[in-house]
């Protein structure tokens, strides 16, 4: 029961200082210590000191999205294999047939993604 105290603890913490992070600008600004004066050029869009062309709002392309995804997908699989292969006798064939499942996993991804042609940049 004692440890479940210093998760109710971490628990409180992860609430309270995202919380006060939000509430102290706010209780500042409402005090006048910290002032709020919104004006258009404050809140229009910076480009290194360069005036903005168009709006803010760009429609990218999708792609980019999907390829940094599969880039994560591979980056974890690497972050799991390395403890595997710290401990690889330890876990015997039971270890072994687990990292096979989960490299097949990844195998099966892989191949989808290239018969897709998401890994291919135009």
């Amino acid at each position: 029961m004692h440890q479940f105290g210093f998760i109710a603890i971490f628990m409180v913490l992860a609430v309270l200082v995202p919380v006060s992070m939000l509430l102290i600008p706010y209780a500042l600004t409402l005090a006048g210590i910290k002032p709020h004066r919104p004006d258009k050029v404050k809140n229009d869009t910076y480009e290194c000191g360069v005036r903005t062309v168009g709006g803010s709002w760009v429609r990218f392309n999708f792609r980019y999205y999907y390829f940094a995804l599969s880039f994560l997908i591979f980056d974890v699989e690497a972050v799991f294999l390395f403890p595997w292969a710290v401990h690889a006798r330890q876990l015997h064939w039971f270890g072994f047939g687990a990292v096979l499942v989960f490299v097949a996993i990844i195998t099966v991804g892989l191949a989808y993604e290239w018969r897709k042609k998401a890994l291919e940049w135009k």
